[in-house]
């Protein structure tokens, strides 16, 4: 049984706050709930960019998502 669009969110943001990786596919997400469809897993994502809770990061050729303090903390590692 898929899990509720909250239990959803909370899965996906535990999942990208303890990932080693800041930045994540959107294909990661899917193991969150292996009973969403992958487009019903990219909309919460999306929904969840418009709340704050994850940001875009963008690679140039490639959109992934992250926790927007993880995402600032390794640009500002990348830069000193």
């Amino acid at each position: 049984m898929a899990l509720d669009k909250e239990a959803l969110k909370d899965a996906i943001e535990e999942k990208a706050t303890k990932s080693p990786k800041p930045q994540l596919y959107i294909k990661d997400f899917y193991a969150c709930d292996p009973d969403s469809k992958p487009r019903v897993i990219k909309n919460v994502a999306n929904e969840m960019v418009r709340e704050g809770r994850l940001a875009f990061w963008s690679s140039g050729s490639t959109t992934m998502y992250g926790i927007p303090s993880r995402i600032q903390d390794e640009e500002h590692s990348k830069e000193d």
